[in-house]
């Protein structure tokens, strides 16, 4: 039975996710602020975290953050903000979805089984990508320019690497969509930009090389130089 952390503030909106997951066969426990969040984390040892933004005592954000350090257990961010900025906040601190309210409880269960399943699915074996100076090994999701260690997040990597593997072919933002949180998933196409101009930054920017390529009306994609 896979354990799933409900961490929310408003006990209605919990007393009801809490009584559906139960339905659909998940162990639940619950927490109302983030301090209790990190106490029951330890304790509970859950499968998945469903974690509010505006939460007591400390952020989800911060939450995220702190348990971003010592585990990679799937979380998805529940929040009512709408904002892209938002969005990407959460992403980028290491969420693995997000679910805005108010939602329906046969969406939060499909998202849930997404993530889930994306986290039992096994890595594969091992292989290294490169590009000019620019080098990944996915298994240890450690990436390199000119031998300087990047500082990449979750989405930031999965990006790269859809990008390393897929060189020299256009890439859509569906394709990207569908690649990192799953087909018929709602991602904002504006949050895919976000992401680009962050890996541009951190890439074409360091080693003043092009080596990702906006497609006018089509997508994004990387280029290996060589016909440059």
């Amino acid at each position: 039975m896979e354990k799933i952390l409900i961490v929310e503030d408003d006990q209605g909106i919990s007393d009801f996710v809490k009584l559906e997951l139960e339905h659909e066969g998940f162990e639940t426990s619950v927490a109302a602020t983030g301090r209790e969040a990190l106490e029951l984390f330890e304790s509970f040892n859950p499968d998945l975290i469903l974690l509010d933004v505006m939460l007591p005592e400390l952020s989800g954000l911060e939450v995220l953050r702190r348990i971003r350090k010592t585990s990679s257990t799937p979380v998805i961010m529940v929040t009512a903000r709408g904002e892209t900025y938002d969005r990407v906040n959460g992403l980028d601190a290491g969420a693995d979805d997000y679910i805005p309210k108010p939602f329906e409880i046969e969406e939060l269960l499909a998202r849930m089984r997404a993530v889930l399943r994306r986290s039992a699915a096994p890595q594969g074996g091992s292989s290294k990508l490169t590009n000019r100076e620019l080098e990944m090994i996915p298994e240890s999701m450690k990436v390199t320019l000119s031998g300087q260690v990047l500082t990449l997040s979750k989405t930031e990597f999965l990006m790269l690497k859809l990008f390393m593997e897929k060189q020299n072919q256009v890439i859509s933002r569906d394709a990207f969509i569908d690649a990192i949180w799953g087909k018929g998933h709602f991602i904002d196409e504006n949050t895919i930009d976000v992401y680009v101009g962050y890996l541009r930054s951190k890439i074409d920017n360091v080693s003043k090389e092009e080596y990702i390529k906006t497609v006018r009306g089509a997508g994004y994609m990387m280029i290996d130089g060589k016909s440059q």
